[in-house]
């Protein structure tokens, strides 16, 4: 918009705004009056086509006209307003007469004369001409009497200038834009109603039309300009003009220096969207100027450039950004620059459709194709992630916004995933879309399959297999692999008939073949056709040369034979065939039968039949195996003859003789505890009994027998019962003194003493049998060698019967048994308690809690528990559990009338016990009482109140004392641990009025509040000066300097809370009294409550917050000294861990442990 310029004209002559307007759409112009005053109608406003310009033309001008004039230019994006003054002055005419005459030619001298109707109008012409042209001009107006005009004009004169006196004159002024400045005077004014006119410069100022830029005041004899809102263009001489006075003074604008009021961001958008940089400036400017990457910037229809109203902010809007409009923005004036970076952001690219997967045919063709959101992009096509290039196989088609790859001849290889990547410039990010290509084989199946063929050696042969689809190709496989080169065969097709013919048939030939296609398989084998047949010589060997091995030997029958094709074999025993297993083996070569037995046993001896059969014929073939082994055990020996020299034994041959006769025997014998055996005989003995001499005179020895034959020794027969080499010996006789030496639950000991008669025994044998039962058994597996034995294992409080018997080489004894059965039970004994348990004399429970008594003890028997509470038995709510040497007492939530004195009472045959639990179930206390408000002593407040019946049973429990100004909602404490019913309250500040309450405390916590019904006030005319009413004593100095008798004392208090600090002192005379916080004196200091009476001081400091902490002081002085007491104060917060810790430590060592 090029904006229209400022005009200032004459009354009656005519203003003309100019202003030319682009934008898209076109916009809509019109003009308005600031002031809201409709422009007249004789004002015309049209479109001057030829200069391309909006015209608003005001004729003829008036001092109405004048006023600032806006010119509106709007369409659908914005609105764009510029505002242009117009100023109309006087006529010239009346103005300024005098520059009129000046300018007037010199008369001619035949003119007419001017008339003039009067001489009061003469002399008001004259009063505004110079002297000198005094008689020129009365000449021309007709007056002849010069000099009488001039008398009457000075008179005129000095009458005016005795109405106007200048008391103070106008004065220059310097200021600074966007400020007020006033321009005053001080004068006299005979004529209050004289013409005053303010000028700036030659131009009256148009006070009613400037629209609060000027206003004129008067206060008095003070006259005023005010101008608001300066700017550079106010500048300049301004006068007043008061009859024939003339005041001028001139205002000074200082100009600001240029600067940009902030700093030019970077800008970043996205491709196509509006990109807007803004600039504001300390002042407006002509030259301001937009570049982009140096070059200067015009508006257009790509650039909308615009200026706020006050023409500081400058805007610059960048339409349908792209990214060739990156770069490098300016905004410049003069030598001051910002420079800002836009960056473009590219639309991402989508795909409107998205590739789709593709299943095909082998050999057909297959299409991918996907639509995009953009046509200027970069397309590539990858296979599994490989990069595909453009060959006859794969067409790339990009046609705008739709891309397809074609594959031509799709082969099995061609299937896997496919991806299009698009790019455009500017935009690292790939952006893809996969799909998957499925190539499907062409499948045949076959019509007619091959069948196995045998021929005979040399004979013709063929494999013939039809498919449904000629077009399908095969291949042929012999044994699994494929036949390339074999000789004398030929691989035929004929349309779908495909054949493998064997012109002479082989051995070579003989085999699986496979003829193998896509989708078809057809398999058959090939044979050569020959019997199988045993040589009669091998026939006759294996029937007269029996297979004969020994036991755990392995066995081996091979059996020679010729056949084709290979025949089946089967091997029969006895009549019933073989099957392989972990010791049998069957393995069937080209020319012989093997059957192998490992580890033969006695079992495995008889008939083997071997069968050979093909489809061409059968062969068989017999042999014995004889499988030997060594004889079996021979029978324990016994000993029948004991000598000190010798042993006769003798034992049974056995009854496995293994498969031969048994040749004869072997006797070995070892000493007792030796793992040598030693033969006795070196040639086998053919009888069943042998005497053994040459042994050592009382030593322990065993023997064994083992049996041999033609397989070789047997195992060693059980060894005999050992046997001392001496003299034979007597059995002992009974055991002595059996008795129970101990008992438990489980387990009873007994002990005995050797028998008195026969030889000494080796051991004893104890033996034992339940109540209920009749069968004895041993208590050990071997003779017991002391005289004592504990039998564990038994059944608790189960009756058992024991008896005894002594062994020695010679025999068992006589058995000796318990005269009466004994009980697995231990010995009687009174019940006790286990006070290792940690067993309490003293509980203290907190109510709604859980009470717990646990208790161990012992007894035999066990003991019957019974639980007491004040000596009466316990029922109702508890929970008692009970056990062999234990019991708990439980109630799960415990009543204050749960307490008492609990006895836990053990009874049994053999004495009882108990023990003694004072237990006390605490609660919160019940409140106080009766609260009673009376005054003992002046300036304080006496209560007494009717004790909690919780605080007389319970020392640690104690009264709370607090009071409350009734002005205020916070309670303060004015004493703790009280512990009788009766307290005088000190520090209340006189004319206030308190509530007091009562609340009792102990270790679970605080009783509802007692709360005094009325306020107690504290009449000031009460205060009363204690000490004038002492009388002196005259015969003693009682004035003294002051001293504290209670100091102040350190505090901690909540933020939140209220503090109160309180000392006592003696002085005499009374000593004044000064508080100090540090060394700052706050004893006027409104925030706190301070009182001081009857040498009491109280200091209260209201709601404390974290500032309130410090030292405090008090000063207490008089004419004889003074002395000082301090103290700090510790307002912590809740989120002070350290503070917290102290003060939780610190009430827990007045607080007594719970349960």
């Amino acid at each position: 918009m090029e904006k229209p310029h400022p005009v200032t004209a004459s009354e009656g002559d005519k203003a003309v705004f100019r202003a030319q307007v682009k934008g898209n759409p076109k916009p809509n112009i019109s003009w308005k009056r600031e002031s809201g005053i409709p422009i007249k109608e004789s004002a015309k406003m049209f479109y001057d086509s030829i200069n391309k310009e909006h015209v608003l033309k005001l004729e003829p001008l008036t001092l109405d006209d004048s006023d600032n004039y806006k010119c509106i230019a709007s369409n659908d994006h914005a609105d764009a307003i510029y505002t242009v003054s117009l100023l109309v002055t006087e006529s010239q005419d009346k103005l300024d007469f005098k520059k009129m005459l000046k300018k007037r030619a010199p008369p001619a001298p035949k003119k007419k004369q001017k008339k003039v109707t009067d001489e009061k109008e003469m002399l008001e012409i004259l009063s505004k001409v110079p002297k000198k042209d005094f008689e020129k001009v009365c000449i021309e107006y007709g007056f002849t009497d010069f000099r009488g005009l001039l008398k009457k004009l000075k008179g005129m004169k000095k009458v005016e200038v005795e109405a106007i006196r200048i008391l103070k004159p106008l004065e220059d002024i310097e200021t600074k834009v966007d400020t007020t400045v006033c321009f005053e005077c001080i004068m006299e004014l005979k004529d209050a109603n004289m013409k005053m006119t303010w000028v700036k410069g030659n131009e009256p100022l148009r006070i009613q039309y400037s629209l609060g830029k000027y206003d004129v005041k008067q206060m008095g004899t003070k006259y005023m300009l005010v101008i608001t809102n300066v700017t550079m263009n106010d500048a300049g001489i301004y006068s007043l003009s008061v009859g024939d006075k003339r005041m001028t003074a001139e205002l000074k604008v200082l100009d600001e220096p240029l600067k940009f009021l902030g700093e030019m961001k970077p800008v970043k958008v996205t491709e196509r969207q509006t990109a807007v940089f803004e600039i504001r400036l300390s002042k407006k400017v002509p030259d301001f100027v937009w570049k982009f990457n140096g070059k200067e910037l015009k508006r257009d229809e790509k650039y909308e450039i615009t200026v706020s109203e006050d023409g500081l902010t400058h805007t610059l809007k960048i339409k349908d950004a792209r990214l060739s409009d990156s770069g490098e923005f300016s905004a410049e004036v003069g030598d001051l620059v910002q420079k800002a970076q836009l960056t473009i952001d590219r639309i991402p690219i989508k795909f409107v459709s998205t590739l789709k997967n593709v299943r095909v045919k082998e050999k057909s063709r297959a299409c991918l194709e996907c639509e995009l959101t953009s046509k200027d992009v970069t397309l590539r096509w990858k296979k599994n992630g490989q990069l595909l290039e453009r060959s006859t196989k794969y067409s790339m088609n990009h046609e705008g916004k739709r891309a397809e790859l074609i594959i031509d001849d799709a082969q099995l290889s061609d299937g896997g995933e496919y991806t299009v990547v698009a790019m455009q410039d500017g935009d690292p990010t790939e952006y893809f879309s996969t799909a998957m290509v499925t190539v499907e084989e062409r499948l045949a199946t076959v019509k007619s399959g091959m069948s196995d063929v045998h021929a005979a050696t040399g004979s013709p042969a063929e494999l013939c297999v039809v498919l449904n689809d000629e077009k399908v190709e095969g291949v042929w496989l012999k044994d699994g692999k494929e036949i390339t080169d074999l000789p004398g065969v030929q691989i035929v097709k004929q349309g779908a008939v495909h054949k493998l013919i064997f012109p002479n048939m082989g051995p070579e030939h003989e085999g699986k073949y496979t003829f193998r296609a896509k989708g078809a398989e057809s398999e058959a084998s090939v044979f050569v056709a020959d019997p199988p047949t045993i040589d009669p010589s091998v026939l006759e060997a294996l029937a007269a040369h029996p297979v004969t091995v020994k036991v755990g030997h392995t066995a081996n029958i091979k059996v020679p034979f010729r056949a084709k094709p290979l025949p089946k074999v089967t091997w029969y025993k006895d009549g019933v065939e073989v099957t392989e297993e972990e010791r049998v083996s069957m393995e069937r070569r080209e020319d012989q039968a093997l059957l192998t037995i490992s580890n033969c046993v006695r079992e495995d001896s008889g008939l083997v039949l071997l069968k050979l059969k093909n489809d061409h014929g059968s062969a068989t073939a017999t042999v014995h195996l004889n499988v030997l082994e060594p004889p079996g055990l021979a029978s324990q020996p016994q000993v029948t003859d004991v000598t000190k020299e010798a042993v006769t034994i003798t034992w049974n041959a056995p009854t496995q003789d293994g498969g031969a006769p048994v040749l004869g025997y072997i006797v070995e014998r070892r000493k007792k505890g030796s793992n040598l055996w030693v033969p006795v005989n070196k040639d086998p003995i053919q009888d069943t009994k042998c005497t053994v001499d040459g042994l050592l005179e009382d030593t322990e020895y065993e023997f064994r027998v083992i049996a041999v034959n033609k397989a070789g020794p047997g195992h060693p027969s059980m060894p005999s019962n050992s046997v001392v080499a001496k003299d034979p010996v007597k059995p002992p006789g009974l055991v002595q003194g059996l008795h129970v030496s101990d008992s438990s639950n489980s387990s009873i000991s007994l002990a005995w003493r050797e028998p008195a008669e026969g030889d000494p025994p080796s051991g004893y044998i104890l033996e034992m049998r339940a109540e209920d039962t009749k069968e004895w058994s041993k208590c050990t597996k071997i003779p017991i060698s002391g005289t004592c034995y504990t039998v564990g294992g038994l059944t608790e409080r189960q009756k058992y019967f024991f008896r005894i018997r002594a062994v020695n080489e010679a025999g068992v004894g006589e058995p000796v048994e318990l005269d009466d059965g004994v009980r697995a039970m231990p010995p009687p004994a009174a019940p006790k308690f286990d006070l290792s348990a940690r067993l309490k004399s003293h509980m203290v429970v907190r109510a709604g809690t859980a009470l717990c008594i646990h208790a161990a003890f012992s007894g035999s028997p066990p003991p019957n528990v019974i639980w007491q509470r004040d000596g009466i038995p316990t029922k109702g709510r508890e929970a008692i559990t009970k056990g062999k040497n234990y019991s708990q007492f439980l109630i799960n939530s415990t009543k204050r009338s749960d307490s008492g004195v609990y006895r836990i009472l053990l009874q049994n045959e053999f004495g009882e016990a108990h023990y003694d639990i004072h237990v006390r179930v605490a609660d919160i206390p019940r409140p106080p009482t009766n609260l009673q408000l009376f005054e003992e002593v002046p300036n304080t407040v006496t209560l007494t109140w009717n004790h909690s019946p919780d605080v007389q049973e319970d020392g640690e429990a104690h009264y709370v004392i607090l009071k409350r100004d009734a002005s205020t909602a916070t309670w303060f404490t004015a004493a703790e641990r009280v512990f009788s019913n009766k307290y005088t309250v000190t520090g209340l500040l006189p004319g206030r009025k308190y509530y007091f309450r009562v609340l009792a405390r102990n270790e679970i916590g605080d009783s509802d509040p007692l709360d005094s019904k009325d306020t107690w006030l504290v009449n000031k005319d009460k205060i009363e000066d204690l000490s004038s009413k002492l009388k002196p004593y005259q015969k003693k100095d009682w004035r003294h300097a002051p001293r504290f008798l209670t100091p102040l004392k350190p505090h901690t208090v909540l933020r939140g809370q209220d503090c109160t600090m309180t000392c006592a002192f003696l002085g005499n005379p009374r000593p004044t009294v000064t508080l100090y916080k540090g060394e700052v004196n706050i004893t006027a200091n409104s925030k706190f409550w301070y009182n001081s009476t009857s040498g009491v001081c109280t200091l209260v400091i209201p709601t404390c917050t974290l500032k309130d902490s410090g030292e405090y002081s008090v000063l207490v002085e008089n004419e004889l000294g003074k002395d000082r007491s301090s103290c700090t104060l510790t307002v912590y917060d809740k989120d002070d861990k350290s503070i917290l810790a102290s003060v939780t430590e610190s009430l827990q060592k007045k607080s007594k442990y719970l349960m």
